[in-house]
């Protein structure tokens, strides 16, 4: 899911200093305050405490899947939020002038993650730092996603592509 302390204290209503205690194992959330936490990364409070764990596979429906949309940029989230997950699957669509975010946009994923996209259809450039790669159908790319980045499409054919977020693995 890639969410910040800031950003799941705003989405759960529970205050910084709880969250961290309760991620470092210094503390133990009661049950209202867990469902708080389990609301805000979008769970039940079943997945958050793992109490459904007999279920080994979790099956995405294309037509459950959580859509987004924001100008010209379509995009799915393919994987379920699921517990402990430290890998996020994206298919974006990107029509033709349209890009995922802007140059002053600031990462929006926690730090040593790495971000890997393949190309399905189209031409795709991605900008990262301010270095700017041109990818074609079949190319794929893997970078530091903690760093600025964003991709854009430039050419006159709409863009698909797949992201795989993974989170916090990079410790340089």
């Amino acid at each position: 899911m890639g969410l910040s302390l800031r950003d799941l204290t705003r989405r759960s209503g529970v205050s910084a200093p709880m969250l961290s205690q309760v991620e470092r194992g210094e503390t133990s959330p009661t049950l209202a305050v867990a469902e708080k936490i389990a609301a805000g990364l979008e769970l039940t409070l079943s997945q958050l405490l793992r109490l459904d764990e007999g279920q080994h596979v979790a099956v995405s429906r294309a037509a459950r899947r959580r859509r987004y949309e924001r100008g010209g940029h379509r995009f799915e989230e393919l994987t379920p939020p699921l517990p402990g997950q430290r890998a996020d699957v994206s298919l974006h669509n990107l029509k033709p002038g349209a890009a995922t975010g802007g140059p002053d946009d600031p990462p929006m994923h926690e730090p040593g993650s790495r971000e890997t996209a393949v190309v399905l259809t189209g031409e795709l450039a991605l900008v990262v730092d301010g270095t700017r790669y041109e990818l074609h159908a079949g190319d794929a790319v893997t970078f530091d996603a903690d760093l600025p980045h964003h991709f854009e499409n430039e050419g006159a054919e709409p863009t698909r592509f797949v992201a795989v977020i993974a989170a916090g693995l990079r410790r340089s």
